[in-house]
């Protein structure tokens, strides 16, 4: 298995090897400690319940794919935008389609290694309730 991400771009690419193996200790330490994630639009979850839910997807036994769309890094802190999809099906035979586009935080540690801090991995979809953005005028 790969070790931990030197560069921000490599965090989407560990991720995802590590959802696969299915192996959720080693899912972990892709994360900080005080990390979040956000399983569902509005809803953050941090310390055993992201673990939880990221034990969730991978006890569907189905691979995920991810996509780097963008990286920008300023100092320590970067801003991934990835596209990811979860299609297969799961250990008890159901479809399992999930995909999005996630828009999360990593940063680099003192020991030089990438984690997420933010894991939003809907971060392009609709909280539930809120009201469209208007549109930005550029004139």
């Amino acid at each position: 298995m790969r070790s931990l991400a030197d560069r921000p771009e490599e965090v989407p690419a560990v991720f995802a090897e590590r959802f696969n193996s299915g192996d959720a200790v080693a899912l972990a330490e892709v994360y900080e400690d005080s990390a979040v994630l956000v399983p569902q639009p509005g809803t953050p979850v941090a310390g055993p319940d992201l673990r939880a839910a990221n034990g969730r997807l991978q006890e569907l036994g189905v691979l995920i794919s991810v996509r780097p769309r963008h990286v920008y890094r300023s100092g320590d802190v970067a801003l991934l935008i990835v596209d990811w999809v979860i299609d297969g099906t799961g250990r008890e035979g159901q479809a399992v389609p999930v995909e999005g586009t996630a828009t999360d935080i990593a940063r680099q540690g003192s020991d030089g290694r990438w984690r997420y801090v933010i894991d939003n991995p809907f971060g392009t979809g609709a909280q539930p309730g809120s009201p469209s953005p208007a549109p930005m005028n550029r004139a």
